[in-house]
């Protein structure tokens, strides 16, 4: 018999739930986790008497969401994700996020102590791929941050890094990459990042990613991929669009990027686009799940269940 979460995936699969922007309300060729904390929270939700709730719950759910490995020790998750994805004939959408000094000190603080550790950290996250294949988005921040001027990391060693990151992974069969290279309102000019990602291994990845847990909407986002593809001799890009349904907050700041009031979820992960250099809309930042400890909110990464449950309830049907 199947699960209360099981239940609630299926159930609103079948539903047919669509956020704007959608051309196809399926979630093809991507992985639905069926254990995630949103349908955790929609079985909980439901259980307690609070339908309505967990209805809403499900439209998170019952979409692909991209698995963080930000921690020691990516292996023995990498596998079992890209397992459990291969077996239903999906795809992965995994998140290297451990570089030394990722987010430069800030909310997301922490990665590898070393240089040496995070070389080997990604020899381990490669070598769990196997042949099975993934999206693998090469970590966030890591770029922008040093463009926009941080002074913890050493430029020429992050980019050592991040080239090694992509080169390692990209010897992995059906492992699409891509670096992450900020959004449109971080650094507006797209050229200021074409040296650093190019330092960065960019011309070996697939493309780039942008967008990642923040807002801004995919038009502007789409603009700006167009304009470092241009700059990247052709490359790719996919867009985040977890949270950016009603585009950006208007303010500034951390106020325009840590749990801004009145979001919704954008949409859904799909290889359907329009434009033949964006290659998947993708749910990379999971939705409710706090970008730190701001306007009430719990350490960054941690499930925040009545953010959810607004981007939830604003998402446009």
């Amino acid at each position: 018999m199947p699960t209360p979460v099981r239940r609630a995936v299926l159930a609103t699969l079948l539903a047919g739930f669509c956020c704007a922007g959608a051309t196809r309300d399926v979630p093809e060729p991507f992985w639905t986790a069926p254990d995630s904390r949103a349908a955790q929270q929609a079985a909980t939700w439901r259980e307690a008497g609070r339908t309505a709730d967990a209805t809403l719950m499900d439209r998170i759910a019952a979409r692909p969401e991209a698995e963080w490995l930000n921690g020691p020790d990516p292996g023995p998750v990498v596998r079992a994700r890209t397992t459990a994805a291969a077996q239903a004939g999906r795809t992965a959408v995994l998140v290297a996020y451990y570089i030394p000094n990722r987010d430069c000190g800030q909310y997301s603080l922490g990665g590898a102590p070393t240089a040496a550790a995070y070389r080997t950290w990604i020899d381990e996250f490669a070598t769990a791929l196997g042949d099975r294949g993934a999206y693998v988005i090469v970590e966030p921040d890591a770029v922008a941050q040093v463009v926009a001027g941080c002074t913890r990391v050493t430029p020429s060693e992050r980019y050592s890094l991040l080239a090694h990151a992509v080169d390692r992974l990209k010897r992995q069969p059906n492992t699409h990459v891509y670096v992450d290279a900020g959004n449109s309102s971080w650094i507006p000019e797209a050229w200021r990042l074409v040296a650093a990602l190019k330092a960065s291994g960019v011309d070996r990845a697939d493309g780039v990613a942008l967008n990642v847990s923040n807002y801004q909407t995919n038009k502007a986002s789409s603009t700006y991929g167009d304009q470092l593809s241009k700059d990247l001799a052709g490359k790719h890009y996919v867009i985040d669009t977890s949270r950016n349904g009603n585009g950006p907050y208007t303010g500034t700041g951390t106020d325009a990027w840590c749990n801004p009031p009145g979001r919704a979820l954008g949409t859904p992960p799909t290889t359907r686009t329009d434009n033949p250099l964006l290659d998947a809309y993708l749910w990379i930042k999971r939705p409710g799940e706090s970008d730190g400890t701001c306007r009430g909110g719990p350490a960054a990464g941690q499930w925040w269940p009545s953010n959810a449950l607004e981007l939830a309830r604003n998402a446009r049907p």
